[in-house]
């Protein structure tokens, strides 16, 4: 086959697919006229590179909000390399020996931490290599993953990636955190974390949205999220809390939600979309003064933003769009839900007065009587504090809120060891 020839380069190119492909060139004339596809899975499957050795291509894809590794040896079908669960994070790992059969790459999921595995192409041999380490008893058997599809409000379908503890019953009883991002293309791969088994041994369903304006699902997934179709972030992730309660998988009144700066934004405009949907709101550096922001060309990212939200100065109908769900703009007289949000004075992607001006906003026009919190970090940035007992400082104080708000009990359920992070 073409494969073992080593007379041709390989390259990653959209012209003429949006989401990319691989073609092949002759090493002696690299013209796009003599580009041959060699793997072009279409829309909606987003290429991302390829990894070239002595007798096969790797190619990294995304498809269905779920990333892959595809084996090709230039002659067979494309192979994919398997695995048992579609919430998962796989990527290449280094790999710096060219002719080999030995792949080496990373996986991580909702249950299962950090790890390196590398596998034989042609016999299917599997090694772990190396895991990080969760000390005080964890099990990845003791909590279950799984995929969701939920229909958004025009009728596509939203993946939602959800984990809980095993022993945790999905019978319209449990509490829930629904995390989102959606925007610049970027994408809410599935992650392990210790900070969370705190709250999934306290019976939390924890669940990820997949909305428009990320890119789980190939470039048309991002587009329809950004500039004019911006609103469509928003409705993706309320459709996707209230189907979480529709479906009995968290009790009405006990979902929070949680998102940081763009994701911060989705958290205030899916409030003012849908108030009583959440019993606490945690919105971290968030863009809630979104318009007034992109308004003002003399700070430092407005211009180059405008690529993602487009342009109000010279475009109505974008500024119309800002404007209809901008979460400053649009707070109304209704009992909202209790909201904590987070800011950094050092911060030069969201200013820590647009959380300031938010909280104060719904402190004044809000007819409920729950608790709308305001913490600024004196010496932060948008990261947040730096230091690793800081950043759990910080995050116990919002678990605590939420186990408060969510009527968690203080202490983990028995059954299961319960991890140390000492």
């Amino acid at each position: 086959g073409w494969l073992g020839a080593m007379n041709y380069g390989v390259i990653v190119a959209n012209d003429g697919h949006p989401d990319f492909a691989v073609f092949r060139a002759p090493l002696t004339d690299w013209a796009p006229a003599q580009w041959r596809p060699v793997y072009a899975p279409g829309a909606g499957v987003r290429v991302s590179g390829v990894e070239a050795f002595a007798q096969h291509l790797v190619v990294h894809e995304r498809r269905d909000a779920t990333t892959s590794l595809v084996v090709l040896d230039g002659t067979e079908t494309p192979r994919r390399i398997e695995f048992t669960s579609e919430v998962r994070t796989v990527e290449p790992g280094e790999n710096l020996t060219y002719d080999t059969e030995w792949y080496r790459f990373s996986y991580e999921s909702l249950v299962t931490p950090p790890s390196i595995f590398e596998e034989h192409l042609v016999t299917g041999e599997r090694r772990l290599l190396k895991q990080t380490p969760v000390r005080g008893g964890f099990a990845e058997k003791d909590y279950l993953e799984e995929r969701r599809w939920v229909t958004a409000s025009d009728g596509v379908e939203v993946p939602v990636s959800l984990v809980r503890r095993a022993d945790t019953a999905l019978d319209g009883t449990a509490a829930g955190l629904l995390y989102g991002y959606g925007a610049y293309e970027a994408s809410s791969d599935p992650w392990f974390s210790a900070l969370r088994l705190p709250l999934l041994d306290r019976g939390l369903v924890f669940a990820i949205a997949h909305v428009r304006g990320g890119g789980e699902c190939g470039r048309a997934w991002y587009e329809q999220g950004r500039l004019e179709f911006k609103p469509n972030s928003f409705s993706d992730f309320v459709a996707c809390g209230r189907a979480l309660v529709d479906q009995g998988v968290v009790a009405p009144g006990r979902l929070a939600c949680r998102g940081a700066s763009a994701g911060g934004l989705l958290m205030g405009a899916s409030l003012n979309l849908d108030p009583s949907l959440f019993r606490i709101v945690l919105a971290e550096v968030p863009f809630v003064d979104a318009l007034e922001t992109i308004l003002d060309p003399d700070l430092p990212l407005t211009v180059v933003e405008w690529e993602e939200w487009g342009n109000p100065i010279e475009s109505a109908e974008i500024y119309a769009v800002m404007k209809s769900y901008s979460p400053y703009e649009n707070i109304t007289a209704v009992p909202y839900p209790a909201v904590v949000a987070t800011a950094g004075l050092n911060d030069p992607r969201v200013g820590y007065h647009e959380p300031a001006k938010w909280v104060t906003r719904l402190r004044e026009v809000t007819t409920g009587s729950h608790q709308v919190l305001l913490r600024t970090e004196m010496g932060a940035g948008h990261g947040g504090p730096s230091g690793r007992y800081d950043v759990w400082r910080e995050q116990a104080w919002l678990q605590a809120l939420l186990v408060e708000h969510l009527g968690l009990p203080a202490q983990p359920r028995p059954g299961f060891a319960h991890p140390s992070l000492e």
